[in-house]
């Protein structure tokens, strides 16, 4: 029977097994051809799809169509209006559409579904086509869609947090940032209320500063103890753990008596844990029951972190505001240093925010382009014609450039761990040419002059790069009108006390000259100190100078600075060097290294995106894989037998990080290999200590290599 359908998967022994007799569309040998051509052309598609045949719809899908129903009942063989009965009212207008001859395509169309038992909300990129039969009748309709929810929601999340950081960051004052970030997030999220609360030394008294409430419910402001709200919210909240509350009904019935005095029935407290001390709260509450998404637990916990660094701002600036009226009326002199006080501690305070916002955004974009790179790189091993390689080369390049550029806002948010490798700097400066050429003024003449022969030296080439940046534009802002910038690179060997805090060795000095105005004796003293800055209030952080000396120190080097007024300034940077070959972290050439032997990872990660995508590559790579959404599931799968190989997870994730996840694990299984990939982190050697880290977004060389050298280590 049904020798016409070859396609193979789950999905197609389905539809051979199924009793079509029952249905209106009849035994399945019996279908006409234009049915049987779109049915096998669905089942070989990897594009998810489903077919709605007759007047009264019935469904066949393929196998990738399967996910989106989640757990709801089988579809095939039902109509598609009862398969998705609760939101047909807004398919149905395009499905009688399609009915009628005309094609739809519509992009992030919003719908809320019921496919794990309970409302969710979702998003849908999808086309509903005509089919046609010999005559050209309209006889039913192939729905090709893709989910797009994650990104939507991703999205959705940015933009918010753009428009937050736009409206609080010219508040002068605490309560305006408390006004306007709960009632923005209360209203964001269409809830009852949010509140901001600062806590008392004791870490038990909390004083509710910042309310927003919707008409009709109860104002919060005002003194409360931590311990009237119960047990469990005073254990989680002083263990840096959110308080989680769907239904009152889930508490102990002393718990709940606090909650219900204030009309909440759901509710999420997020504490704010500084140098071990639970400082301050934000919550949001809402009268009815309610389960609380992924989406609306990670927002909060940002918000919260925002909003505590630009009260703090704040609160620091009233203070300094206070302070220098006082001293206005005293002495002038101070009132003047105080100003300037004032001005530093504002830029510094505002790069911090700056960095944040920027961390925040780089990480969003990493966990974008490693799904993009990886199925980039999937679909070129499928792909048989030279010039559609072609093509995804270039997509892959550009996505190169962008996780170039990502790496660089991580650096500049100081939210990258610093990894050291071997760097041949002439090859860093000169590809560093046209974009030190760009921050300088047309009039100012470049010379790079470093020999190919220097021995590669050891340092974060990331770092490097900044610092050699900063140094530039500081030479520019010196070369007022034009003038000479020269970068240039020796082999020195260094007598022991010759450079500050250098042991005798042989160094690379690498040097930036330029021929500006130059800095006097007492200038050139104090130069790197941090704050430090000769070019007048908000012109610069006076951070520049302090970074790239502690970058050297760090690295094991040293750093110089001579200069004389009106004759210009040199910056030396001695590096150590190595033996070893400098390596292109971009290199790509070559194949992938397979599976060694049968291996069994289990691959970690809260954003559903990135999981699918890793867990093709895997495959690709000739890996079993076992997915987990977050730390919990994980934890689950091992507690139920599961006994992995390798552990693959992401590190900042909603339960626990992927550091302490495989902290917990290597207590059950000592020997587990561990790869933690993430695209923002603050991991220290001591987090990272027996793993290994990969940066988002990975090349497929980048990932293959480094699993090979974790199995291969315990083969």
């Amino acid at each position: 029977m049904a020798d016409w359908l070859k396609a193979g998967g789950e999905m197609a022994e389905r539809i051979r097994d199924y009793d079509w007799a029952s249905t209106s569309l009849g035994p399945i040998d019996n279908w006409p051809d234009v049915l049987k051509t779109t049915t096998a052309l669905c089942l070989d598609s990897r594009f998810p799809q489903a077919i709605m045949w007759g007047s009264d719809l019935v469904t066949l899908h393929n196998d990738a169509f399967t996910p989106i129903l989640g757990k709801k009942p089988s579809a095939l063989g039902r109509p598609f209006s009862d398969v998705w009965k609760e939101v047909w009212g807004d398919v149905r207008p395009i499905a009688e559409r399609a009915l009628a001859g005309q094609a739809t395509f519509i992009e992030d169309f919003p719908l809320v579904i019921e496919r794990s038992g309970e409302p969710e909300q979702a998003y849908f990129t999808f086309c509903y086509s005509p089919i046609r039969d010999h005559t050209g009748q309209v006889i039913g309709i192939l729905d090709t869609v893709t989910e797009t929810t994650a990104t939507v929601v991703s999205s959705q999340r940015l933009g918010f947090l753009a428009s937050l950081a736009s409206v609080v960051a010219d508040a002068t004052s605490p309560d305006m940032i408390m006004d306007s970030t709960t009632r923005m997030l209360g209203e964001h999220l269409r809830l009852s209320g949010c509140t901001y609360a600062d806590m008392d030394a004791d870490e038990n008294g909390l004083t509710i500063r910042g309310d927003w409430v919707t008409p009709g419910s109860p104002r919060l402001l005002g003194h409360y103890n931590l311990a009237d709200f119960g047990q469990l919210a005073a254990h989680n909240l002083r263990a840096g753990q959110p308080l989680v509350i769907n239904h009152l009904a889930e508490l102990q019935p002393g718990e709940a008596a606090a909650f219900q005095a204030l009309d909440i029935s759901a509710a999420i407290c997020m504490p704010l844990v500084k140098d071990g001390r639970l400082t301050a709260l934000m919550a949001v509450h809402d009268k009815a029951p309610r389960t609380w998404s992924s989406y609306e637990k990670t927002l909060i916990g940002e918000v919260t972190q925002r909003c505590w660094a630009h009260i703090e701002r704040a609160r620091a600036e009233v203070k300094l505001r206070d302070l220098n009226e006082s001293l206005e009326e005293r002495v002038a002199l101070m009132v003047a240093e105080r100003e300037v006080s004032v001005a530093e501690h504002h830029e510094a305070r505002k790069m911090e925010t700056i960095g944040q916002l920027t961390g925040g955004i780089a990480h969003d974009f990493n966990n974008l382009l490693t799904p993009i790179m990886g199925t980039l790189e999937l679909v070129r091993r499928r792909l048989d014609d030279q010039r559609s390689r072609d093509l995804v080369d270039c997509a892959l390049q550009a996505s190169d450039r962008a996780r170039t550029l990502v790496g660089r806002l991580l650096t500049f948010a100081r939210r990258q761990t610093l990894k050291p490798r071997a760097v041949a700097l002439g090859e860093l400066v000169n590809d560093m040419r046209d974009l030190i050429t760009r921050s300088l003024d047309p009039m100012i003449e470049v010379v790079i002059d470093i020999p190919s022969r220097l021995p590669p030296v050891i340092v974060d080439p990331h770092q490097l790069e900044l610092a050699i940046l900063n140094l530039a534009v500081n030479a520019r802002d010196a070369m007022d009108g034009g003038g000479r910038l020269e970068i240039s690179a020796t082999l020195d060997d260094v007598p022991g006390n010759a450079v500050r805090g250098l042991s005798a060795g042989r160094y690379a000095r690498l040097q930036v000259s330029d021929n500006g105005s130059g800095m006097d004796a007492e200038t050139l003293k104090r130069c790197a100190d941090p704050f430090f800055s000769t070019k007048g209030v908000g012109k610069g952080t006076g951070l520049g100078l302090s970074m790239v000396q502690g970058l050297a120190a760090q690295s094991g080097g040293g750093l110089s600075i001579a200069s004389e007024a009106g004759q210009g300034t040199q910056v030396s940077m001695w590096l150590p060097i190595t033996e070893s070959q400098a390596v292109d972290e971009g290199n790509e050439s070559g194949d992938a290294p397979l599976a060694p032997r049968p291996t069994h990872v289990l691959l970690v990660d809260d954003e559903e995106m990135v999981r699918q995508t890793t867990t093709m590559q895997l495959q690709d790579l000739g890996y079993q894989v076992t997915a987990a959404a977050s730390a919990a599931v994980a934890l689950q799968l091992i507690a139920g037998g599961l006994a992995p190989d390798v552990l693959v997870t992401d590190h900042i994730m909603p339960d626990k990080t992927g550091a302490q996840l495989a902290r917990e694990l290597r207590q059950r299984l000592p020997n587990l290999p561990v790869l933690i990939i993430t695209g923002y982190s603050n991991l220290t050697p001591a987090q990272m200590h027996g793993f290994e880290v990969l940066a988002k977004p990975f090349r497929r060389n980048e990932f293959a290599a480094r699993l090979l050298q974790l199995v291969s280590a315990t083969g």
